[in-house]
Parts: structure tokens; C-alpha cells; sequence
């Protein structure tokens, strides 16, 4: 999986000269539990957390019975009690954490003034600070450490500034903005920081999507089921940019140019965008 950003090589971020383990939240089903087994069929040992702690110890299941090891744990990533108990198990079974990834995350879909503000409140509760006390947490555990990564999985949402998706968008831009801050605040220190920005795949998230039209859900769970980029495609991209040290990561060929395009004409991808909100009605 490429990126349109140039990879820099931390020699602290070595794969091999770490002790392997992992937490990735959200990882009871889709995105999350393809990257618990991705990390896991190449020895690492993973801690899996979820909201739902019966679907953290399905995907756990699954690991061991493949020959993993790890555990599971319940994780509402709103909770702060939640990140330190987290932070106690992982300190407990293996005196630290190499990387992290905060996978978690909900949808939301509907445009600025018809979205209401428990809407916004939910999907940046989840998706932006939810990351942002995970990177909180264990960025300073893995700065004592004096090696780690983290992993933020944010969406093309973030990049793409486009209509009819608002509060999702504007979490998921947090989420890049924050990681491009971390990148900086700790590339003295060991600590690497790579965001992934999928497109569609096809996952479990509209089951809890909320969307101020109807029809929406399904609506994306065709874009979902047509993209052609599965969840085991996204979990071998973050994987990767562990062991690279890369920042951004497109999974989406599409994406690629019109990123690319934004960025190099943007009033171009301005009206590209205002044509498909008129196609929406």
C-alpha cells in the first residue's frame, strides 16, 4: 500500500528489537479484529479491546486458536478509567506496550445544520477524544520507554472536507491533525506515529451509524460492499507502516489522486465536490 508522503526510518522503531505486543481497541469485529490477527500471525501478542467484551474474546478466540497469545478486555474508549486499567494489564502481563492502535470508532452522517448536537457529541466523544486519551496515555508510556508507535485510524473522511458526511469528517480531521502534532512532539523520542485513512470497507460500523436521512445506512453498505479494499487489506497497511515507520497511509488507489488533487487544485476539488452534494439532492 503506498503513500503519497515520504517514509522516514526511526532506527528506535526496528520491529525486531521490540518486544512484540500490542492493543488495538475496537477490535471485536471488522477493521479492529483483522488487525489483532494480521499482528498476531506474525508473533505479536495482542491485547484486544472492545466495547462489547464478548466480541473482544470471539476475536481472542480466534488468535489463540490459530497459536497467538494475548487477552481481552471490555474498553469504552470515552472512559479514562477504562485507558488506565488498560494500561495496568498490559503494564502487568508484559512490563509495557510497543504499539497501540486506536481503531475504535461509530459514524455519523448528515449535513452541518441538519445534524444534531448529541450526534456531533457521540462521534467526537468516540472518534477524536477517544484517541486523544489513548495517545495521551500511552504516548507517555512509550516516551518512558523510549520506543513505541503509535497507530490512529482515521478515514479519507478526514482528508477529503466532503458534504453530507460533516461530524464524521470533522472527527476524523481531528484525528489526522492530532497525529501530525504527536509526529513532531515525538520524533525525539523513539516513538513513531502513523494515521491510516481507509475509504469504504466493508465492516460492522453502520450497524451503529447514525444519519440524519434515511436510507443512508444502506447506501453505505454498498459503497462498503463495491469498493474492493477489505478489512484484511486496511489491517496489512497499518502493519506495514509499524515496520516502515510511515506516516500517512492511503489504502484507497482513488483516494490517492483526489488527495493529491485537493492539495494541487483545490478549487478543482472544490467544485468535484459540490457536484456530488447536487447528485445527493
Amino acid at each position: 500500500m503506498a503513500s503519497c508522503c515520504p517514509v522516514y526510518h526511526a532506527p528506535m522503531n526496528e520491529a525486531a528489537k521490540w518486544n512484540r505486543t500490542v492493543a488495538i481497541t475496537g477490535a471485536g469485529s471488522g477493521l479492529g479484529a483483522a488487525m489483532a490477527e494480521r499482528f498476531a500471525g506474525h508473533g505479536w501478542r495482542v491485547a484486544v479491546t472492545d466495547v462489547d467484551g464478548a466480541r473482544a474474546g470471539e476475536t481472542l478466540q480466534r488468535i489463540e486458536a490459530a497459536g497467538g497469545e494475548g487477552f481481552a478486555l471490555a474498553q469504552d474508549v470515552t472512559s479514562e478509567e477504562d485507558w488506565a486499567a488498560l494500561e495496568s494489564a498490559v503494564q502487568e502481563r508484559w512490563g509495557g506496550l510497543e504499539v497501540l492502535v486506536n481503531n475504535a470508532g461509530v459514524a455519523t452522517a448528515g449535513r452541518v445544520v441538519d445534524t444534531p448536537p448529541d450526534d456531533w457529541d457521540w462521534v467526537l466523544g468516540i472518534d477524536l477524544l477517544g484517541v486523544v486519551r489513548g495517545c495521551r496515555r500511552f504516548g507517555a508510556l512509550m516516551q518512558r520507554q523510549g520506543r513505541g508507535h503509535l497507530v490512529n485510524i482515521s478515514s479519507f473522511a478526514g482528508l477529503a472536507g466532503a458534504p453530507g458526511i460533516s461530524s464524521y469528517g470533522v472527527a476524523k480531521a481531528g484525528v489526522v491533525a492530532l497525529s501530525e502534532a504527536l509526529r513532531i512532539e515525538l520524533s525525539h523520542s523513539g516513538v513513531g506515529v502513523s494515521v491510516v485513512c481507509p475509504a469504504f470497507v466493508e465492516t460492522r460500523l453502520t450497524e451503529t451509524m447514525r444519519a440524519t436521512e434515511p436510507g443512508r445506512q444502506e447506501q453505505v453498505k454498498r459503497w462498503m460492499t463495491r469498493s474492493g479494499v477489505t478489512a484484511e487489506d486496511v489491517a496489512r497497511a497499518a502493519f506495514e507502516a509499524v515496520s516502515t515507520n510511515r506516516f500517512l497511509v492511503l489504502t484507497h488507489k482513488q483516494t490517492r489522486w483526489l488527495w493529491r488533487l485537493k492539495r494541487w487544485a483545490p478549487e478543482t476539488y472544490f467544485r468535484l465536490m459540490r457536484r456530488r452534494l447536487a447528485k445527493q439532492g
